[in-house]
């Protein structure tokens, strides 16, 4: 039960800048999925905002339980998640090359995949926080790595590569926070990065070194529209009209914004429907042409205080379990927010990662604003109360 003494604790300064976005995803959606159905354009927007509305009844929620008692169900939560994620191959739906969404209705989906991030965050940090100053050693590492494979080989299988990656990124967060010893760990990280550089050079390469012939048409357990766009993101103007289409006409739409943007509904490549996907994942590119290096600034600065404020949440948890949660999902949000900015700009490859509280989706929204309400519950409960 929340006691009101509790309510002091609120970091209303972290709740002001979610609000800030919320609206900010109301004011850039109005504009970005304008244009997707002509005789209702403002069809995904009255969406959109159901999904933020139930989606705060959701954070207020959790808020107001006690985080602290889920521990004694994480095993349950983790097989749940492992079950939700098999249920995707058995009744989901397949769309654009990927089965990824289960149809709740005729016209809506959910996606497992955008709540395994929030269910693995909260049993990972039941499961690190067992293991404290355990995690000096290589075959430290094993346990936890395996914790963190089942789910995201699952995933890997959808395919989905770019929620895959947010696991890999919530992984890491979490570990270093738990205590992982720094140099053990961080080699590990930077070996597998070179193992997989020297992958990737190996498959794509056409001049390799005699004594690496061997290797030549070595595969990579990436589907081919994957491995087309790591190739299209070194060269976007080798495939101007495939699947470097995509990358050019966000480039060429953050760069046409210049300083304060051709105003709002008045870009041309997002409102004439040149630039696929702009109200889910090429939504920054709208914000670049639209609303300008001011309108993508403001935004940036609104994401950075609140990461800052959701930091100084964790750092101020009253356990361990409270911190590492805090940790997953600023791990989770910040991998978000910098792919998503990256691959808009040209300066990542596409991995079809949205961007959070911007991007058009109700899984990605609710799962976004249920971690809030977690920050919440450990942000009020930070102090005990004395009696």
């Amino acid at each position: 039960m929340l006691d009101r003494r509790m309510l002091k604790n609120i970091d209303f300064l972290f709740i002001l800048f979610v609000f800030l976005l919320l609206g900010s995803s109301l004011l850039i959606q109005s504009t970005a999925s304008y244009n997707i159905y002509e005789s209702r354009p403002f069809y995904l927007l009255k969406i959109q905002s159901v999904w933020i509305a139930t989606g705060l009844v959701l954070c207020t929620a959790i808020a107001l339980f006690d985080y602290q008692k889920l521990r004694r169900f994480s095993w349950w939560i983790y097989a749940f998640n492992i079950v939700l994620l098999l249920a995707v191959f058995a009744f989901g739906e397949e769309a654009k090359g990927a089965q990824r969404w289960i149809p709740i209705t005729s016209t809506q989906n959910i996606q497992p995949s955008e709540f395994a991030k929030l269910f693995i965050i909260v049993t990972f940090a039941d499961f690190l926080s067992k293991r404290q100053g355990k995690l000096n050693r290589f075959r430290d590492f094993i346990p936890p790595f395996l914790y963190m494979l089942v789910p995201m080989l699952l995933i890997l299988k959808q395919p989905d590569l770019g929620t895959t990656l947010v696991f890999v990124a919530i992984f890491i967060g979490m570990m270093f926070v738990a205590g992982a010893n720094p140099w053990k760990f961080g080699g590990l990280i930077a070996g597998g990065a070179i193992v997989a550089a020297v992958a990737l050079w190996i498959h794509f390469s056409d001049n390799l070194p005699g004594w690496l012939q061997f290797a030549k048409g070595f595969s990579l357990p990436l589907q081919d529209y994957q491995l087309k766009r790591l190739m299209v993101f070194l060269d976007p103007a080798a495939d101007i009209s495939g699947d470097g289409y995509q990358i050019i006409q966000s480039i060429w739409a953050i760069g046409s914004g210049g300083f304060w943007g051709k105003g709002y509904r008045q870009g041309t490549q997002a409102q004439l429907d040149f630039l696929p996907e702009h109200h889910t994942d090429f939504i920054f590119s709208v914000v670049g042409e639209e609303f300008g290096f001011i309108g993508t600034i403001t935004l940036l600065f609104c994401f950075l205080i609140f990461l800052l404020r959701a930091i100084n949440i964790g750092m101020k948890a009253k356990d361990v379990y409270g911190t590492l949660i805090s940790a997953g999902v600023v791990s989770m949000f910040t991998f978000h927010i910098l792919v998503n900015v990256g691959m808009t700009s040209g300066i990542m490859p596409v991995t079809g990662i949205p961007l959070p509280f911007i991007s058009y989706g109700g899984s990605a929204m609710w799962t976004n604003l249920m971690a809030i309400g977690f920050l919440l519950s450990i942000n009020i409960r930070r102090q005990r109360l004395m009696f």
